[in-house]
């Protein structure tokens, strides 16, 4: 109150000194423009310009004060459009996550098309969409997603590439996937997809120049790693034999096979099972020499049971060879069954019938095994002594299949004819 006191004082101060100013000198001024003049005292023309300004100002306010309205409404449409999307949106995850597709592709489609970022509902509407079988209405939500959002091209094939898998379409798939990887060579899920993608087309080279990348960026564990890469390697060199036309040489397949062969990872070239396959390919090539020599080398520098055994199937043009070269080995390893029947067998390709059996035998005291058994049984029933190779045979087969329960059996002296009628 004291504050408003002061400042009216102030102000009756200033006005009785304005007044007596304007009555010593209320001064003089003229406006002249071609042939219009205007005459007025000083104080007349600061008064009109006050007046000017006041009225300038307020009709500026005025029309500062009516685009407001139209401003807040845009904004108010705007909030209505961003909560009915998020709702729809929530609606739509829901109904995707509970499987109702019809349902989250339309609350999802609806979104977008209010939403300022729809790409998370485009790629969402797509895959309910194709979980119905809407294949056009997917690939229509996913051009939309694109058109939506340019940058987001990768998240966008990657939703592609696995509708495509999904349906089937591996080869346009797989198109796909390799544009991701020329766009984003690093991402592990890409590599993921891809690696699915040459496995369904069997494509066994493109997946074996692809294992390094999975490798390099640590897509997959190291122990799936090894499967794949195994995998790989055993269809590779299944098709370097069964791609050779049929007119080719010995020489010639057996070339393909090493070169394969040669041109795999280090890890699959000590890997028992994938020895066992390129020593067979070598025999089916025709070059059981060169495969009995491989395997021999390769025993000399890794002893494996699994090999030594098929030492023993390798039928060389010097059988009498192999048996010397397996003889040597007993020096170190007499206690591997693996071994004694790998001299069985090599003592039939010579046909030392005595040695073979006491090799089979001897294979079957330190570790009974079916094919022990078999070879056994097949040799004495070929020399004449069936009543001994049916009970070796007997006792193999049930190593095999197991004990099998007493049952009543017909009489082996009954006439064929009687034991058929009680049938």
């Amino acid at each position: 109150m004291k504050r408003f006191f002061i400042i009216l004082l102030l102000l009756l101060l200033a006005g009785a000194w304005l007044g007596q100013l304007m009555v010593q000198d209320p001064g003089y001024v003229l406006l002249a423009y071609k042939e219009t003049t205007i005459e007025t005292s000083l104080w007349v023309l600061l008064l009109m310009a006050i007046i000017a300004f006041a009225i300038l100002h307020t009709v500026i306010n005025l029309i500062g004060r009516a685009r407001v309205p139209a401003e807040r409404v845009r904004s108010w449409r705007g909030r209505r459009n961003q909560k009915i999307a998020q709702s729809k949106t929530l609606k739509g995850l829901m109904a995707l996550s509970e499987g109702n597709w019809w349902k989250a592709q339309r609350f999802l489609t609806q979104a977008a098309e209010r939403s300022e970022q729809p790409l998370i509902n485009y790629l969402a509407a797509a895959k309910a969409a194709h979980e119905q079988g809407e294949s056009n209405a997917a690939d229509n939500l996913l051009q939309k997603a694109r058109e939506a959002t340019p940058k987001a091209e990768v998240a966008v094939g990657i939703v592609q590439a696995q509708i495509q898998l999904s349906r089937g379409q591996n080869e346009p798939a797989l198109a796909t996937l390799l544009h991701l990887k020329r766009l984003a060579p690093k991402h592990t899920y890409v590599l993921k997809l891809l690696k699915e993608a040459y496995i369904r087309l069997n494509d066994w080279s493109g997946l074996n120049q692809l294992l390094p990348d999975l490798r390099r960026h640590q897509a997959l564990p190291d122990e799936q790693l090894r499967e794949l890469e195994t995998l790989a390697a055993g269809h590779l060199l299944e098709q370097s034999l069964s791609s050779q036309p049929a007119e080719a040489d010995s020489k010639t397949r057996l070339q393909a096979v090493a070169h394969t062969w040669q041109a795999l990872p280090a890890n699959c070239t000590h890997d028992t099972n994938l020895i066992e396959q390129y020593i067979g390919l070598m025999v089916e090539a025709g070059s059981a020499d060169e495969a009995e020599k491989m395997l021999r080398d390769q025993l000399k520098k890794h002893w494996d049971e699994k090999l030594v055994s098929l030492y023993g199937r390798i039928a060389s043009s010097a059988p009498h060879k192999q048996l010397d070269t397996a003889r040597a080995w007993l020096k170190k390893h007499d206690d591997s069954p693996a071994l004694e029947l790998t001299l069985g067998r090599l003592s039939m390709q010579n046909e030392h019938w005595g040695s073979a059996i006491k090799h089979f035998e001897q294979s079957i005291e330190l570790q009974p095994s079916s094919e022990a058994y078999a070879e056994l049984s097949r040799l004495l029933s070929h020399l004449g002594e069936k009543e001994r190779a049916s009970e070796i045979s007997t006792r193999g087969f049930s190593m095999v299949n197991g004990t099998l329960p007493l049952l009543p059996l017909p009489d082996e002296k009954a006439e064929p004819a009687q034991s058929a009628a009680k049938l």
